[in-house]
């Protein structure tokens, strides 16, 4: 018993206090940046990408939009295909190009505000890193596609643009007071505490009682040819396991190994990488299919699947290579 409440009191519960109070003030800067305007202003980098994929001048507003609302995004380029500003091609070079402006709505959402205090800076940062990377290959690869595949724009009619519910058009800020923006702020970061951390406690005192009384470097006898294969540490395959059900689990398990030397940043990034695989291949079924057909239909819908599928695995296998051959 003394031996749990020094776990408890000298491990856990720092960490967890610490990762805690992070999230909060992460999520409320990262709600009032998004009020301000800022994740906005990002999301006009999309405008260059549209000329040298031969894309309408309008496409950089479903971009733009993509980056505050995936949701509105996609819904923009639905109306574009419909109106027949867009045909099935351009459409799926559109989504392609779209990836890395989704993406960075989860940097202000997600990464910077949760993940990053979770694993730590060097290893939170290496991470981000890799899976911007990720994105904004899959965004050069719609802009080539686009390049090689389409016509040029100026052939292409122009229709007025559309605007996703609560995307402005413009790009501008929330026409909310800064009072008001900074108490509902606070809020939300108050209130995204709330619901990670009970989750926080239990899954980081199961893993530091874990680690406590177990090498997971002993664990997966029968898994130790595909961590040799992939180069990994055989711990990598529970933490794999882990991130196939939640990234922020995965996460939570993969810190203190980082902490204890049982994996490098690289080894714990790549890791991550390859649980994102799993995970994506899961989430696909559950989320991502209802979703794109909802948007699209099911004929159309199960082609952008299976594009974004495509692009997502091969670029990650890219990246994990890459991380594990690196001098």
């Amino acid at each position: 018993m003394p031996g749990l409440v020094d776990l408890a009191l000298g491990t856990v519960l720092p960490r967890v206090a610490t990762i805690a109070l992070l999230i909060s003030v992460g999520v409320a800067l990262a709600d009032l940046l998004v009020g301000l305007g800022a994740v906005r202003a990002i999301a006009g980098l999309s405008r260059p990408l549209t000329g040298p994929a031969n894309l309408p001048e309008e496409v950089g507003t479903a971009i733009l939009t993509t980056t505050a609302s995936t949701t509105a995004g996609y819904g923009m380029l639905a109306e574009f295909r419909e109106s027949g500003t867009l045909d099935d091609r351009a459409t799926l070079v559109a989504v392609t190009i779209n990836t890395f402006f989704g993406f960075v709505q989860h940097v202000f959402t997600f990464y910077a505000p949760v993940l990053i205090p979770i694993l730590g800076l060097e290893v939170g940062l290496l991470y981000v890193g890799a899976r911007a990377a990720v994105a904004l290959a899959i965004t050069c690869t719609g802009v080539v596609a686009g390049a090689l595949l389409l016509d040029d724009r100026a052939d292409r009619a122009a229709t007025p643009t559309v605007e996703a519910d609560g995307s402005g058009g413009s790009g501008g800020s929330d026409d909310r007071p800064l009072p008001v923006l900074l108490r509902d702020a606070v809020e939300r970061g108050l209130g995204k505490t709330r619901d990670v951390l009970p989750r926080l406690l239990v899954v980081y005192a199961a893993v530091a009682l874990l680690t406590a009384r177990y090498d997971l470097t002993r664990v997966g006898g029968a898994a130790d040819p595909l961590a040799d294969l992939i180069g990994l540490p055989v711990a990598a395959i529970p933490v794999i396991a882990v991130f196939t059900l939640d990234t922020t689990n995965g996460a939570l398990v993969l810190a203190p190994l980082v902490e204890d030397g049982v994996f490098t940043p690289r080894t714990a990034v790549a890791t991550m990488l390859v649980g994102g695989v799993v995970s994506f291949a899961v989430s696909t079924f559950k989320r991502s299919i209802p979703f794109q057909y909802g948007i699209w239909g099911a004929e159309f819908g199960s082609k952008v699947v299976l594009v974004n599928t495509a692009l997502k695995v091969f670029w990650i296998a890219v990246a994990v290579v890459l991380l594990l051959a690196w001098p």
